[in-house]
C-alpha cells in the first residue's frame, strides 16, 4: 500500500469527520460583528497595561488588578465572580525607582533596572566596582573578606550578535505548513535527571551567594540582561519567599553598558559607581496568590459540565505587562462579554479563569486543577517537594477530584499579541478534525492551521498534565521573542489591536461551541508519568 494511498485515505476520514461536527454559523455570525464592530478589547487592554500597569504576583498593582476584572465581569453580567485562593505563594514586593551612574572623570548614567523580590537600596549608595564570577560554591571563598562596600559586577562581557532577521515576524503559508511536522520526542528519563540535578544545584547556589553577599556587605550586585539593542530583559532574583535570603539589591543592564564596564576593570581601572533603587517587599510574611474567576452558567442536563478559557494576569515588573499577557487577559475577558452580549445561553458552563503565579512556573493555574480536577500525590520526599512539579518523580496513580469527568476543555492564550492563525492540538489527534471545523469560519481572517504538536510553558499544561484537554493557539509572534517578552519593552504601542479582536472572535467561538456539543472534548490516552 502507497504512501500517498494511506495519506488519501486518512485526509477523507478527516474530512469526514469534519463534515459531521457541526457548526453553528449564526452564532459565529453574531460573534463575528459583535467583536469586529463593538469590540471592547482595547480597552480592557489600555486599562490593564497603562492604568495599573505591571501586575507582579501579590503585588499592590496585581491585587488591583484582581479587583478591577472582578468589577468588570459583574458590570458584563458574569455570574460566580470570585477571586480563587491558593496558599503562601510569598511576599509582594514592587519597586519605584532605580538609577546607576559612573562617577569620576567621566560621568555617565548606565541603564539597568532591579531584580524581582531583591531589597532596595535604602537611598543612594556609592562604591568601587569589582568583578565577580562565581559559578560553583568553591568560587565563593575567592572573594571571602574582599566585598565589603563594593559594587559587584557579575559575570563576563558578550560579543554582541547582529540580527540576521527581521525583528518583527508573521506566520506565512511555509512557516504553517512546517508546524504540521512532528518531531518524535526522546526518551525523557535521562533529561529529567540532568535537569533535576542542575536545578538543584542552580537553587543550592543562588542561595548560598545571596547569604554571602549580604554577609560581606556588598552594596549592590550587577549583571547583563540577556538580550543585546539596550534592551533589559529581567525576572526574579532573591526570594519570593519570607525566611529565605533576599542578598543584596540586583539589577539587569544593558549589555551595551555592561560590556563597558567589564572591558574597564579588565584594563585596571578603577570604576566608581552610584546605585539608587527604591524597592520594597509589600509583606512580612508569605501570603496566598490569587486567581480570578467568572462564568456564564450552563443550563439543563449539562449545565454542571465545564469548558473553561483563560490567560495569566501576572507579569514581571520592568513594562507594563502588555503582550505577557495583558493581551490573553483582554482577549479572555472580550471572549465572556461577546458571548454575554449576543445572548448565548450555553448547555455547558463557561468559566474564564485569569491566573497567578505562571511567571512562577504556573503557580496559580497548576493549584487550581489540583483542588477542582485532579492531582498526583504530593512527594513525602522533602528533596522532591522542592521541585518544580514538572520534575518530581511519579508519586502514585493520578487522583481526581469530583469535577474531572465534568470537566471538558480549556482553551489558553499566552504567546504575545500575535493574531491566531490555528491551534496546537497537544497529539490529542481526535480533536484536530473539531478544531478543523470550528476554524473554518474564521479562515478569512487567518486562521487556518490545526498543528498535532505540543507547546507548552504556559497555564494549559497544568490541564494537559493530568489528562483534561488543554490547548494554546498558534499565533503570529510579532516581535513577541526579539523585544519585548519579559524586557521593559513590553508595552501597549508593541500591540495590534486588529489582531486581538480576531482572537477574541475565535475564543468565543471556540468556547461556545464546546459549550454546545453532544459530547465532551475527546481526551487522548493518559500516560503514566515518567
Amino acid at each position: 500500500m502507497s504512501k500517498r494511498y494511506v495519506m488519501a485515505v486518512l485526509l477523507a476520514a478527516s474530512g469526514l469527520a469534519m463534515a459531521n461536527e457541526p457548526v453553528d454559523l449564526d452564532m459565529v455570525s453574531r460573534i463575528r460583528q459583535e467583536a469586529f464592530h463593538n469590540s471592547q478589547v482595547m480597552a480592557t487592554f489600555s486599562h490593564l497595561t497603562e492604568t495599573i500597569g505591571p501586575r507582579l504576583s501579590n503585588s499592590p498593582q496585581m491585587a488591583e488588578a484582581n479587583a478591577w476584572t472582578r468589577g468588570k465581569f459583574s458590570e458584563w453580567g458574569l455570574s460566580n465572580v470570585h477571586d480563587d485562593a491558593f496558599e503562601d505563594f510569598g511576599r509582594g514586593w514592587e519597586f519605584s525607582a532605580a538609577s546607576v551612574e559612573m562617577l569620576g572623570g567621566r560621568v555617565q548614567p548606565l541603564h539597568a533596572l532591579p531584580k524581582a523580590w531583591t531589597p532596595g537600596t535604602d537611598g543612594p549608595v556609592e562604591g568601587e566596582l569589582v568583578k565577580v564570577d562565581i559559578k560553583t560554591l568553591a568560587d565563593i571563598e575567592k572573594y571571602r573578606g574582599k566585598l565589603g562596600g563594593k559594587v559587584l559586577l557579575l559575570g563576563e562581557a558578550r560579543e554582541y550578535k547582529r540580527g540576521t532577521e527581521p525583528d518583527s515576524h508573521r506566520h506565512d503559508a511555509t512557516s504553517l505548513e512546517g508546524l504540521q511536522e512532528f518531531t518524535v520526542p526522546k526518551t525523557a528519563a535521562a533529561d529529567r535527571a540532568k535537569r533535576v540535578k542542575e536545578y538543584g544545584e542552580r537553587q543550592e547556589l543562588t542561595r548560598a551567594v545571596n547569604a554571602f553577599f549580604a554577609e560581606e556587605g556588598a552594596l549592590a550586585a550587577i549583571s547583563i540582561s540577556s538580550w543585546d539593542n539596550g534592551i533589559i530583559r529581567v525576572a526574579g532574583g532573591g526570594s519570593r519567599k519570607a525566611g529565605e535570603p533576599v542578598g543584596i539589591p540586583e539589577l539587569a543592564m544593558i549589555a551595551e553598558h555592561f560590556n563597558p564596564l567589564v572591558r574597564a576593570l579588565d584594563d585596571g581601572q578603577t570604576v566608581r559607581l552610584r546605585v539608587n533603587v527604591a524597592a520594597r517587599f509589600t509583606d512580612e510574611t508569605n501570603q496566598p496568590g490569587h486567581n480570578t474567576i467568572a462564568e456564564i452558567p450552563g443550563r439543563g442536563g449539562k449545565a454542571g459540565e465545564i469548558v473553561m478559557i483563560g490567560a495569566h494576569l501576572d507579569s514581571w515588573h520592568t513594562g507594563t505587562g502588555a503582550a505577557d499577557n495583558a493581551a490573553g487577559v483582554a482577549v479572555m475577558m472580550e471572549a465572556m462579554r461577546i458571548l454575554k452580549a449576543v445572548g448565548a445561553r450555553p448547555e455547558r458552563t463557561i468559566r474564564v479563569a485569569l491566573w497567578s503565579g505562571e511567571e512562577q512556573g504556573l503557580v496559580g493555574s497548576q493549584d487550581y486543577v489540583a483542588r477542582h480536577f485532579a492531582h498526583y500525590p504530593e512527594p513525602t520526599d522533602p528533596a522532591q517537594k522542592a521541585l518544580p512539579a514538572s520534575l518530581r518523580e511519579p508519586t502514585g496513580p493520578l487522583r481526581k477530584m469530583r469535577d474531572y469527568e465534568r470537566f471538558s476543555v480549556y482553551f489558553n492564550m499566552d504567546n504575545g499579541s500575535g493574531r491566531f492563525r490555528g491551534i496546537y492540538a497537544q497529539e490529542n489527534l481526535a480533536a484536530m478534525p473539531i478544531f478543523e471545523a470550528w476554524l473554518k469560519p474564521f479562515h478569512d481572517v487567518g486562521a487556518t492551521t490545526v498543528a498535532t504538536r505540543n507547546t507548552g510553558s504556559t497555564d494549559h499544561i497544568a490541564f494537559d498534565r493530568v489528562g483534561l484537554p488543554g490547548f494554546q493557539f498558534i499565533q503570529d509572534r510579532l516581535d513577541y521573542f526579539t523585544n519585548v517578552h519579559h524586557t521593559h519593552l513590553d508595552t501597549w504601542d508593541h500591540a495590534e489591536p486588529e489582531d486581538l479582536k480576531q482572537a477574541a472572535a475565535i475564543v468565543a467561538s471556540f468556547a461556545w461551541h464546546a459549550a454546545m456539543r453532544d459530547e465532551r472534548m475527546p481526551r487522548k490516552p493518559l500516560l503514566d508519568p515518567k
